[in-house]
């Protein structure tokens, strides 16, 4: 039987489970990465486990998204971290070094390998061959205690490339066109893998690129295959031992074929304020811009930044906006510094910032109220940036770089410059002094005042009793749920980071979200939060399931889910159902009672739900659907992995 390059990777490194998609499965981890906002609560949640040394071939800690540290308390995550990862067996790449995806890729990435990280991006490795995917902290503290990790055996819908980009055309405006076809929802339980002659015309990074943002579509992994491009890479990196040759076989059946001709496609640009969003750039010329900013795990890669420095040497940006890059790596920045790249973006007035996620995560650089800003980014949710109403456009470097010498949004292609021929630089510098190797022996754990410990749950009653806090639209995200930006630093203290649970949604004068749940859960009832399709969209942080558990939130319905956030709810003990009939969710109303009776009986059953819900004096039987599998309907009744009576 002829297979797909994901069934391939799973079959290879399945524990337990049938390879039929919409099935369960467990599969092995080989490679494990955390980043600074999430590996604090992960490695809390591995201490709690006892697990003295982790299991995995690899394990890496990165810090790279809180960096600015305003405050002790990222400091003090990071000693924390630094000492637990000595400890327990883990690099750690120190701040500074790099962001995690591209620093992975660069120096870690292994073809064939699977890799598990708690950032939704970790993705970006489908682009070396990797089954790679995010997950929440406790998903991935669990593999490194070395337990394997439970996943939906995915469809794989197949993307054929043909042809060859046009110049100013680049791998951003090709996931972007993916991105206009498929959406950014509906896509959970689905595996998207390239394949056909275009994908030998594609570099690595350009690989990488297109992986990154295939979480936006919401698919569990995106799968390119290892060829000679692929050892190309490794090579430059001084890394060629790692390469083995992988894709689909011949003749294999996708799901869905979706035919895309490199040579066809054009500039475009994800509009405010969704990555799925999108128009192409000549539709949108001549806007203006007040900010552009190139860089993140998605763009900022030798190639991409090589290309920005070229366009720029010698010329000035517009005098009508600002410019921040942020190279992805310390190897970047290094070898743009030694090729003068860096000197012609700081020659035409552009700003360097950290090799870090800095502003796209809301940490820095934010926008002037009512501008548009032009990013490189992979989202451009409402009010990432930092700003309210935010209007955040989502580009390729080409077309970034483009607008900063107009002041105007700029269609690449509109310019009179030669496009920047790229070549895979026989070495790339190399200088690993920044990852720590862990201890070889027994070494102490740096624990400052401002780090809390991960909060237990207990076990779901069997007669709920709950009152909806909040009723919400489709496409909430984790950014809705649990503020990023200025609030990351929170992020080890729960009991204050849950102050801000469903912020956007709180009204001047009027109790926030958190005290209506946390007065709820005080009177010894449930929170019930209700919402439309594909709630839990973007990040994998675990935190927007475990701030809403510790307000007392304990049963969420919603038309659909997304993957990472249903197995983080799961997890810390929330129970997700979906609405049987779609139209239930309009007749109902924030503060009416919700309740289940002979809860384990119904979930354990398995099919429908059946509840009664109580408003205005009147009540009424709704139906709701358990989509769990056994193992989680146990999971969720006895109050998530790390419960506590």
């Amino acid at each position: 039987m002829a297979l797909t390059l994901t069934e391939k990777l799973i079959r290879a490194h399945l524990v337990e489970g049938e390879c039929i998609p919409g099935k369960e499965v467990k599969i092995r981890i080989d490679q494990t990465l955390c980043q600074d906002a999430t590996g604090t609560m992960a490695f809390l949640e591995l201490e709690a486990m006892g697990v003295e040394r982790v299991k995995t071939e690899l394990s890496v800690q990165y810090v790279d998204h809180n960096t600015s540290q305003m405050g002790p308390e990222n400091p003090n995550d990071h000693l924390y971290l630094q000492s637990v990862c000595a400890a327990k067996g883990v690099r750690f790449s120190r701040p500074g070094n790099g962001i995690c995806h591209q620093v992975h890729l660069e120096r870690y990435g292994v073809p064939g390998k699977t890799l598990l990280g708690s950032d939704s991006h970790t993705t970006t490795g489908g682009g070396i061959g990797m089954l790679a995917m995010g997950a929440g902290g406790l998903d991935v503290a669990l593999a490194m205690a070395g337990k394997p990790y439970k996943l939906t055996f995915p469809k794989v819908i197949g993307i054929r490339l043909t042809g060859r980009l046009a110049p100013w055309v680049s791998a951003k405006d090709v996931i972007l066109k993916v991105l206009s076809i498929l959406g950014s929802k509906g896509n959970v339980g689905t595996s998207v893998e390239y394949f056909g002659p275009g994908v030998a015309t594609l570099s690595v990074p350009e690989r990488a690129t297109i992986a990154n943002m295939g979480t936006e579509l919401g698919v569990t992994c995106s799968v390119f295959p290892s060829d000679e491009a692929t050892r190309e890479f490794l090579a430059a990196e001084n890394r060629v031992e790692s390469w083995t040759p992988l894709a689909a076989d011949d003749g294999v059946q996708y799901a869905r074929v979706i035919d895309i001709d490199l040579g066809s496609l054009e500039p475009m640009a994800a509009c405010p304020s969704n990555p799925g969003n999108v128009k192409t750039v000549a539709e949108l010329a001549g806007m203006k811009v007040s900010q552009v900013l190139i860089g993140s795990c998605t763009n900022s890669s030798l190639k991409d930044l090589r290309m920005v420095a070229a366009v720029l040497k010698g010329r000035s940006v517009s005098p009508d906006l600002s410019v921040g890059i942020a190279p992805g790596s310390r190897q970047v920045l290094e070898m743009l510094c030694n090729e003068g790249g860096l000197a012609s973006m700081i020659g035409a007035g552009c700003r360097i910032l950290e090799s870090a996620c800095g502003p796209c995560i809301g940490q820095g650089f934010s926008p002037a109220s009512g501008t548009v800003s032009v990013r490189t980014f992979n989202r451009n949710f409402l009010n990432r940036t930092g700003t309210k109403n935010d209007q955040c456009y989502l580009v390729s470097p080409e077309t970034a770089v483009a607008t900063a010498l107009t002041g105007c949004l700029t269609d690449p292609r509109t310019l009179d410059i030669p496009y920047p021929e790229w070549k895979m630089p026989a070495h790339f510098h190399i200088d690993d002094r920044m990852v720590l190797l862990p201890a070889d022996g027994a070494t102490d754990i740096v624990r400052k005042e401002t780090i809390g410990a991960p909060p237990h749950c207990t076990p779901l009653p069997d007669e709920l009793d709950g009152v909806i806090l909040l009723k919400a639209g489709d496409k909430i995200t984790t950014d809705h749920i649990m503020p990023a930006g200025a609030y990351l630093k929170y992020r080890s203290n729960i009991p204050v980071y849950a102050r801000y649970v469903f912020e956007c949604f709180n009204d001047a004068g009027k109790p926030t979200f958190a005290e209506r749940a946390a007065a709820v859960r005080d009177s010894g009832r449930i929170g019930v939060i209700v919402a439309g399709e594909s709630y839990g969209q973007g990040s994998s942080r675990e935190h927007a399931a475990i701030c809403p558990m510790y307000l007392g939130v304990r049963l969420l319905l919603a038309r659909s889910f997304e993957r990472i956030h249903t197995a983080n709810l799961v997890n810390f003990g929330i129970l997700p159902l979906l609405f049987r009939d779609a139209d239930t969710l309009e007749m109902l109303s924030e503060g009416a009672a919700v309740r289940v009776k002979n809860l384990r009986d119904q979930l354990r059953s398995g099919g429908e739900i059946h509840a009664t819900v109580v408003q205005n004096g009147q009540s009424e039987d709704i139906v709701l659907v358990n989509m769990l599998s056994a193992a989680d309907v146990e999971m969720v009744l006895r109050g998530g992995v790390l419960c506590g009576d």
